[in-house]
């Protein structure tokens, strides 16, 4: 038997079949099991797939109901409840939606940007401390001493960190931006937004990057500003006794999905402190589906964070923040260098952007690699996660304290205006196990924070500051813990490691170019981390305007366009960007901006299957009950006969959610007749909406009795009676790019003839992900 790839949406195109529960009692407790393993922090060796095997002389979709990955309702079902309350919307009800949309995008903002405050005032504080402790016990020369408070303040923080991750939130574990880009792809994964999630994501993150990691909090403050925009955007809450009115207009995936789209682009700002780049970001990496009005909304939410960062750098300014720098919205500035740059400048960024290229796709194919070993790991217990993460945090204080006892003492530049060696947990100059008045290289960029040691890598006006054999060294070292270090139990962001390792090898080259170009080695420090976030992103424009937000240089946007461009275009050649390989490895069915090739040769028709599972447009109790129990499809078409038409006809489509509430409310006649008005003025369309994290009607909580098992339900006022069609013979790839651009969770297929049945099947995402597609065309071939 084939293997499929899991849905919920298991689209309604497969028969009503009776499923013995012995039959599959066993596989389902063994499937749920994988399920729930290939989220708990880890990563899965293969796509998610489900059995499709017989049971005595039935079918059985093994997994249709435990699935923990279903699709999201975006398309608005417009049924005769839907259009009632449209039609009796008054205009202060739509002036109360619009105020709340803003308001909404105005708190994403404000606590987003506080989040990103106190992300960064704790890790400077907790890794200040540190990092002075270390060198307190260095100047007494204590070195043994000064080792285990490094390594064990490291490995505790790792610890904690992990443990949250294992034990309370294992979603928050990562960096968090593929689970994003999925969710707004229309994947709506087990916990990726949980208000534990949040919490965990927050905490974790802080405690993880203190812990001297090779990773960045940028990815998870993406994740953060997400959950904060799904915790506002969940409609209210009656568990709190959140109920007001105005909050129901939220109970919809397709409104939560345009705060998300805020909250991501807000965690990019508060992050990198870049507001337009956040924008950005949302737009070309995040979001699958766009349109002007939220381009305005989530302008106004970046633009909100950056004034609350700029707020509280002014605060911190003062000095009330501990170890907290001065700060502002300029992390790496660059500017005072002059930029002037001839022909062989750009033969140099030109080789920057192949070099970022080949090695952003080996960085890609690396992580792939070390993510599908962590996987057998994390999968057997959270014990074991924490392990490696402990593993992982010795490994990298061993390299951080042990590796600048290679280098050698320099003595201290006599121009600077700054003091040598510095005294404090920061600074370009650390004297480490050297004597007054000269640095070592190698600890000055090891013994920092991620953040001091970029900021040392794009200093201005300091060539020799580091030697060669010392960038080399670093670059190496970070390449290969960046990689390693990625994977396991705690919050992580890809951002910083491919900066710091981008900007060594950057400054290398400008080292190696100094005869001959006029470029600053700070400067090329820059092109260099850009060349590799293209390697390895494939992000273009939104990276282009984060980095100039970043260092404040105008001047060197022609440059650092073109090294994307180059570096991307190398990296293309090898493999995808390292956000889409990992949302494959969890195996979220994302559904691609183009149609593969292979599809172009396919029909619609060719990937439905029949016989249908169908309703009329005035149903028995008992059949849509007994539908209900026995598939786990979330939409079902509805179909009129005659005598209430004159031919078979199809009236729409039904979902799952809808019909669990009108079977509660019991709304059944004893004849097969119409509602009529009654079921409008019983229900209302915030009666249909999404609850809250998922918590809705669900099917045990049905109490039908054996006598309303014969009785007649309505379909009709629930019914979305205008569902997106295509004919049969429409091509695949046309279907799926249509299925994309409109975010579709049903697509239905209808014949191109007249005479047969309205509806010849139903196309949902799994229909058109490849190992579905390949499973029943096994011959075709898919990279042609």
């Amino acid at each position: 038997m084939r293997e499929r790839k899991m849905d919920l949406d298991n689209r309604a195109t497969h028969g009503l079949h009776t499923v013995k529960e012995e039959d599959v009692e066993g596989d389902i407790e063994n499937d749920a099991k994988g399920i729930l393993n290939s989220y708990n922090g880890a990563y899965s060796t293969e796509p998610l797939l489900v059995k499709r095997r017989n049971t005595t002389s039935q079918t059985a979709i093994v997994g249709a109901n435990i699935s923990l990955i279903e699709s999201l309702d975006y398309e608005i079902a417009e049924n005769e409840l839907f259009k009632q309350d449209r039609r009796s919307r008054k205009k202060v009800q739509i002036f109360q939606y619009i105020l709340l949309k803003w308001a909404f995008a105005l708190l994403i903002g404000l606590f987003t940007g506080l989040v990103g405050f106190l992300n960064n005032i704790a890790v400077e504080n907790i890794s200040g401390f540190k990092l002075l402790l270390t060198n307190k016990l260095m100047r007494k020369q204590q070195y043994y001493k000064a080792f285990a408070a490094f390594a064990g303040c490291n490995m505790v923080l790792a610890a904690a960190a992990a443990a949250l991750c294992a034990f309370i939130a294992p979603a928050a574990a990562g960096s968090g931006i593929p689970e994003v880009k999925a969710y707004l792809n229309g994947i709506d994964a087990h916990s990726i937004l949980a208000p534990g999630t949040l919490f965990v994501k927050i905490f974790a993150s802080i405690l993880g990057v203190s812990a001297g990691f090779v990773v960045g909090k940028e990815g998870p403050m993406v994740h953060t500003g997400a959950c904060i925009a799904s915790l506002l955007g969940q409609g209210g809450s009656r568990k709190y006794h959140l109920t007001w009115t105005w909050l129901r207009y939220f109970k919809n995936d397709r409104q939560r999905r345009d705060l998300i789209t805020c909250g991501a682009a807000a965690g990019v700002a508060a992050a990198f402190r870049a507001p337009v780049g956040g924008v950005l970001f949302a737009l070309e990496e995040a979001a699958s589906w766009w349109r002007s009005a939220l381009l305005w909304r989530t302008f106004f939410t970046t633009a909100v964070v950056a004034i609350v960062l700029r707020a509280f750098m002014e605060f911190c300014a003062t000095g009330k923040c501990g170890l907290f720098g001065k700060g502002g919205l300029i992390m790496y500035d660059v500017s005072s260098e002059k930029v002037q740059y001839s022909g062989p400048d750009v033969l140099a960024v030109i080789l920057l952007g192949i070099i970022g290229g080949i090695f952003g796709s080996l960085y890609n194919y690396l992580v792939d690699k070390v993510l599908r070993t962590y996987s057998i790991i994390n999968e057997k217990s959270a014990a074991f996660k924490i392990s490696l993460v402990i593993a992982i945090a010795l490994l990298t204080s061993c390299c951080s304290y042990g590796l600048p006892w290679f280098g050698r003492c320099i003595p201290c530049p006599t121009h600077i205006t700054v003091s040598c060696p510095n005294t404090d947990e920061s600074g370009n100059y650390k004297s480490f196990q050297c004597p007054p008045g000269y640095y070592n290289d190698i600890a000055s960029l090891f013994l920092s924070t991620n953040d001091d040691a970029i900021r040392n890598l794009f200093s201005a006006s300091t060539k020799k500051e580091f030697r060669i054999s010392t960038l080399f060294l670093f670059f190496s070292a970070v390449y290969c813990l960046g990689i390693v270090t990625y994977g396991i139990a705690i919050p992580s962001g890809l951002f910083i490691p491919v900066i710091l390792a981008g900007a060594c090898y950057g400054r290398l080259v400008g080292r190696l170019f100094r005869s001959i170009s006029n470029l600053d080695t700070g400067l090329f420090a820059l092109l260099g981390a850009a060349s590799f976030l293209g390697g390895t992103m494939r992000m273009t424009v939104s990276l282009c305007v984060i980095l100039l937000e970043l260092t404040n240089d105008l001047l060197l946007l022609p440059l650092v366009m073109l090294v994307l461009l180059i570096s991307k275009t190398v990296a293309d050649n090898f493999n995808k960007g390292v956000y889409d390989q990992i949302v494959k490895l969890k195996g979220l069915p994302y559904m691609e901006a183009h149609a593969e090739p292979y599809m172009r040769h396919l029909v619609a028709r060719d990937v439905v299957s029949s016989p249908l599972v169908t309703f009329l447009g005035i149903e028995k109790v008992g059949n849509i009950l007994h539908a209900l129990r026995t598939t786990g499809h979330n939409g079902f078409p509805v179909i009129d006969e005659p005598p209430f038409s004159d031919a078979p006809e199809l009236c729409g489509l039904v979902l799952r959610s809808h019909l669990l509430v009108l079977l509660k409310g019991k709304n059944f006649s004893r004849e097969r007749i119409p509602a009529g008005q009654e079921i409008l003025r019983r229900f209302a369309v915030f009666d249909l909406a999404k609850a809250g994290s998922g918590k809705g009607v669900k099917l045990e909580d049905l109490d039908i009795e054996e006598e309303e098992m014969e009785m007649y339900a309505d379909l009709h006022p629930i019914t979305n009676a205008s569902p997106h069609t295509v004919v049969e013979t429409m091509s695949l790839a046309k279907a799926a790019i249509l299925f994309r651009q409109i975010d579709l969770r049903h697509m239905c297929v209808v014949p191109i003839s007249q005479g047969r049945p309205p509806i010849v099947g139903i196309l949902t995402r799994h229909d058109f992900m490849p190992e579905h597609i390949l499973g029943l065309y096994p011959h075709i071939k898919p990279h042609k």
